[in-house]
């Protein structure tokens, strides 16, 4: 009862003020448009507005950029979806198989299947964080260091090699090429050079934006252009049914997996959504009957990422406001706005500061319920982006594609990268290997080296302290027991089929 009285204490005092209006659903609108443009992302528009919060008050400042990441996280699945051009990394699982469906002719189902999950995802996600902010934080923190960080990015990387690959080598050899990729830069720990070729610009590593807007836009572009020249290509078929309440309820469990593995990954510093949508997808994967539908158009795989990485918003603030700690790197310029306003985040902000607090949980679930309205208003007017012709298309994407790689860090070298990726992901698309795969291998084996070291500096670089690290353990003997089965299947099982079984054929 005492949580739902400061609930509506905060909602009163979020639109009681017409200032806090005007941020409010300016922070709306502004984190879905930014968040639907290629590499100028929520991020962006963040630190643009970050010196002007000096001049609101603390809780119209941290108001602000936590509705911001909210409608930012749903805002790049929706050229995800339509244009295989994922407007951030959280929102890259999602193209794999919503663009698939606008390729059917299923865009409006994907899209709507997004915005409602985005909101389900976010809104439980934002109840969890009212009620168990300070006792989950606090037991996160405690249970979960470096080494099971690592431990659970092991285990997703060994749960990803069925994802989009012809066969289940092709897929590791994808993971691989990922990981070999993210390795390239200076060492964690010694700083030592790593396959530079004395380029100054390797040194600091291959960013992931520009990589994956090659991997998923150019080598579409692409593979479009030669359906075209060959007199393949079909244009998408326009839609803008959305999916029926029954459909959404036959995928509940899917949610609901999504929901947990959201909130779980949000609530680890340094994770937050990325590692969310990814974990989400691949155990949708992992645990489907029809696991050959998988990048070919299934709705389930839309519902677990765009869940998962909304629900990962609300928990993402928990370590922030109950310990200090910033769960990504929105959350850390939110740390930022707290210090302007000579604050500090952590325990004492709930007795010091509690309007502040729950004028941000308030602002958090309406921002995600808003998700559900403005997402289906705006829907059918960007589903008809779909009648442009693809000869003026094309061109559209790769200048918006290319604006958004070279925005990143303001380096022309970066659109290179993109060029050459998405060169290289036109020719393994055509082979057979997948490119969702490795841009797996790509972010998530830049958050396991870094893991792993710190990791292995806890342990005082004794492998065998993880036997005194229950959790830790259990992810590692899961995902060991995950490359067995794999292994298994591919050297003594029948191969998986391309479609569903001849039985499932006829019933």
């Amino acid at each position: 009862m005492d949580a739902f009285t400061n609930f509506a204490t905060g909602t009163v005092t979020l639109f009681s003020d017409p200032l806090g209006i005007a941020l409010f659903f300016g922070g709306v609108i502004g984190g879905m448009l930014f968040g639907a443009i290629p590499g100028v992302s929520m991020l962006t528009l963040a630190a643009i507005l970050l010196p002007f919060t000096a001049h609101l008050s603390a809780e119209h400042g941290i108001m602000l950029f936590s509705v911001i990441y909210c409608t930012g996280v749903y805002g790049g699945a929706i050229t995800a979806i339509l244009f295989n051009i994922p407007g951030a990394p959280e929102n890259a699982p999602t193209a794999f198989d919503g663009y698939p469906m606008t390729l059917k002719g299923e865009a409006g189902k994907a899209v709507g299947a997004a915005v409602m999950c985005s909101a389900i995802g976010g809104t439980v996600s934002a109840i969890l964080m009212m009620l168990a902010t300070e006792p989950i934080a606090e037991w996160a923190i405690s249970a979960f260091g470096p080494p099971e960080i690592f431990a659970l990015v092991f285990f997703g990387l060994a749960v990803a090699a069925s994802v989009g690959a012809k066969t289940l080598w092709k897929g590791w050899l994808s993971i691989l090429a990922g990981l070999m990729i993210a390795v390239v830069g200076l060492d964690p720990v010694g700083g030592i050079e790593r396959y530079d070729f004395e380029m100054p610009y390797l040194l600091a590593g291959i960013h992931f934006i520009p990589t994956i807007l090659g991997f998923f836009a150019v080598s579409e572009i692409m593979v479009q252009a030669e359906k075209k020249a060959t007199g393949a290509y079909k244009a998408p078929k326009i839609s803008v049914d959305f999916p029926s309440f029954g459909e959404l309820w036959a995928h509940k469990i899917a949610v609901l997996r999504s929901i947990i593995i959201g909130f779980f990954c949000g609530i680890l510093p340094g994770i937050g959504a990325t590692l969310a949508a990814f974990m989400g997808y691949n155990e949708a994967v992992r645990w489907s009957k029809e696991r050959w539908e998988f990048g070919k158009g299934k709705l389930e795989g839309v519902i677990s990422s765009e869940t998962a990485n909304n629900a990962a918003t609300g928990a993402a603030m928990i370590p922030l406001l109950a310990l200090g700690l910033p769960g990504g790197a929105l959350t850390a310029m939110m740390v930022g706005v707290f210090q302007m306003h000579d604050m500090e985040p952590g325990p004492l902000v709930f007795i010091n500061s509690a309007d502040l607090v729950w004028v941000v949980f308030a602002a958090m679930f309406f921002a995600n319920l808003s998700i559900l309205f403005i997402g289906f208003l705006e829907t059918k007017t960007i589903i008809n982006l779909l009648r442009i012709p693809f000869q003026f298309l094309a061109p559209l994407i790769l200048m918006l594609a290319t604006v958004g790689a070279y925005a990143v860090r303001g380096l022309v070298i970066d659109v290179v990268v993109m060029f050459v990726a998405g060169v290289a992901g036109f020719f393994l698309r055509r082979t057979g290997y997948s490119v969702a795969g490795i841009v797996l291998g790509l972010i998530l084996g830049k958050i396991g080296e870094q893991t792993f070291a710190q990791a292995m500096q806890m342990l005082h670089y004794e492998w065998t302290g993880y036997f005194s690290r229950p959790i830790g353990l259990s992810l590692l003997i899961a995902g060991l027991l995950t490359l067995g089965a794999s292994a298994y299947r591919a050297f003594f099982a029948e191969p998986e089929p391309e479609g569903p079984p001849e039985d499932a054929k006829t019933t």
